[in-house]
């Protein structure tokens, strides 16, 4: 299971990264940014994303709609900020501030629903090939250059029109450049 820690603030997330490593718990990694989460579980398995209410570029809720259906969020906000929260099966919420105790106990209770669902499901994970890489790349740099977006805007469209059509990313850039493709013999 891997585990992302973010929020706005580097120092906070580096001190609950802290907090978790003396209490056995490995963390893979720490983000400032939606964005750096976005792209970080397309690149993971599963696990769990614990993070702040509101970043510089993205809502909690921006970085759940892009979170693959692996992960679960742990939102630890103040009680006013919860309190505007809609309620979500992959969300487990914590008000700020929180009882260490309290913290991982809730902590343990998302890793042991991890674990359930991941022996349930019995998938090995899915290391994306080279040549998979190579084609989203390609269809990233196709929107960058015809779409004027940057390589996070692209990379966010192929995963959303992914998730949007039920096909996985390598599929979905495929047909990217196949349209682009069918655009230029026009």
């Amino acid at each position: 299971m891997d585990i992302i820690v973010a929020f706005p603030k580097i120092e906070d997330a580096k001190n609950l990264r802290k907090l978790l490593i003396r209490n056995g718990y490995d963390v893979n990694m720490v983000y400032n940014t939606g964005a750096q989460v976005v792209d970080a579980v397309n690149h993971l398995d599963g696990g769990i994303v614990i993070c702040g209410y509101k970043f510089l570029d993205m809502h909690y809720s921006e970085i759940n709609d892009y979170l693959p259906k692996s992960f679960q969020m742990l939102l630890l906000a103040s009680p006013a900020k919860l309190s505007n929260c809609s309620m979500t099966d992959n969300i487990m919420y914590l008000a700020m501030p929180f009882k260490v105790r309290d913290f991982l106990n809730t902590l343990e209770t998302m890793a042991i629903q991890y674990n359930r669902l991941y022996k349930k499901h019995k998938k090995k994970s899915v290391q994306r090939s080279k040549d998979d890489i190579k084609i989203i790349t390609k269809a990233k740099e196709l929107l960058m250059e015809r779409n004027h977006m940057t390589e996070n805007e692209a990379h966010h469209y192929i995963q959303k029109t992914s998730m949007d059509s039920s096909t996985n990313m390598v599929e979905t850039a495929q047909m990217i450049i196949e349209l682009n493709r069918k655009e230029w013999e026009l």
